[in-house]
């Protein structure tokens, strides 16, 4: 099937700031190249976008200490580079489709289990929203930058 025959992924995305306004980025463990990137997931059947934010921030991050801040009102998409389509996301999706969520981290570093489920990061650390998008994939970019144009004003 041709990639472009292909559909987006619906999936959520979460900004999570902690309390000096600082944004969550892991260290993505299934990467060749150091890759960075703040938590997101599919919506599973059945999930509102924001039960998935939830889910997946218990998923990921291995905490529930965190309160919606908001979302955007737009979905953003991305594709895939040609070397990966056929294979990430096991060959179903061109890229994915995202509803992106901002929310505020209520805990402490010591409430973040990266181990708590199936670990996607080994590592985590707190950017300023400036250095983010140094520390992502290419690819992914122009969405974050597009996130933090949005949802920015919540640091």
């Amino acid at each position: 099937m041709p990639s472009s025959d292909l559909p987006y992924r619906p999936c959520v995305g979460i900004m999570l700031f902690n309390q000096d306004g600082k944004v969550f980025v892991g260290k993505r463990i299934d990467q060749t190249v150091e890759g960075w990137q703040m938590p997101q997931g599919g919506i599973d059947d059945g999930e509102t976008p924001r039960q998935a934010a939830l889910r997946e921030l218990q998923e990921e991050v291995g905490t529930d200490k965190a309160e919606i801040l908001g979302e955007m009102d737009d979905w953003v998409t991305y594709d895939l580079p040609a070397h990966l389509i056929g294979v990430a996301f096991h060959g179903k999706y061109k890229g994915q489709r995202q509803k992106w969520f901002a929310l505020r981290f209520t805990g402490h570093d010591g409430d973040i289990d990266l181990t708590a489920h199936e670990p996607e990061f080994s590592s985590f650390q707190w950017v300023s929203l400036d250095d983010l998008p140094g520390l992502i994939v290419p690819f992914k970019r122009d969405t974050y930058r597009s996130v933090i144009a949005v949802l920015g004003k919540y640091a």
